[in-house]
């Protein structure tokens, strides 16, 4: 979620916010690129990740997430 919302962040960002190991990061964060989902690019020692957001695969992925984050409706509400 961190970077669908910010739509770019660095490695060591994610790591810490989803409290995961560096190696396990890598490892989706090189499915993703590989898919053309994220792009990356480095400053020095930092890795920044940016959303592709030309690809529709992250358009698809973006949606998904805004509608799992919208509040459940309550039964009575529905109807």
């Amino acid at each position: 979620m961190a970077l669908s919302k910010n739509k770019q962040t660095h490695v060591t960002n994610l790591v810490r916010i989803i409290n995961s190991t560096y190696n396990q990061v890598n490892r989706n964060l090189q499915i993703l690129e590989e898919e053309g989902i994220i792009k990356t690019a480095r400053y020095g020692h930092v890795r920044i990740i940016n959303l592709n957001l030309e690809n529709p695969k992250t358009l698809t992925l973006l949606k998904a997430l805004e509608m799992l984050d919208r509040p459940i409706p309550r039964s009575q509400d529905i109807g």
